[in-house]
């Protein structure tokens, strides 16, 4: 009979525990964004380095691709196109240079405004996290999300 006690004892004592230590794992953080001075010179960055266009082209290119495989009538294709908006991306990559000062983005700007072989290879193109958040974002847009 002890020994059932003691065994209920730690049951209940387990239960009471378990949610305090996994309530750091269901915790949200921010996600760390740039300052207003500094979202302006990324939008200027952005512009310099054409990457607007860049997404939009690739997401026009998955949508393209959906479409013929998928078999999608020209409305459909119409539908899901102008769903594309720059916008609903543009906080991935202001997170991409959350941790860039105001002098290292005013530095990377004036690189982009005066090399143009630097705006074809550019960073934002090269980071492989934005390059995954760019397909999630065309992914979206072709299943409909962004309607």
């Amino acid at each position: 009979m002890k020994k059932l006690k003691k065994q209920s004892l730690l049951v209940v004592l387990l239960c009471l525990f378990i949610p305090t230590l996994c309530n750091s794992q269901t915790t949200a953080q921010a996600v760390p964004m740039p300052t207003q001075q500094n979202k302006i010179i990324i939008d200027k960055i952005v512009d310099a380095a054409r990457y607007k266009n860049y997404v939009i082209d690739f997401c026009l290119e998955t949508i393209n691709e959906a479409a013929l495989q998928e078999k999608w009538n020209d409305q459909k294709t119409v539908e899901i196109t102008e769903s594309i908006n720059y916008k609903n991306f543009r906080d991935a990559v202001y997170n991409m240079f959350a941790f860039y000062n105001e002098v290292e983005l005013e530095t990377l700007l004036k690189t982009y405004k005066q090399d143009t072989a630097y705006q074809t290879a550019n960073v934002m193109i090269a980071n492989h996290a934005l390059g995954y958040n760019l397909e999630i974002f065309a992914n979206d847009i072709v299943r409909g999300k962004y309607k």
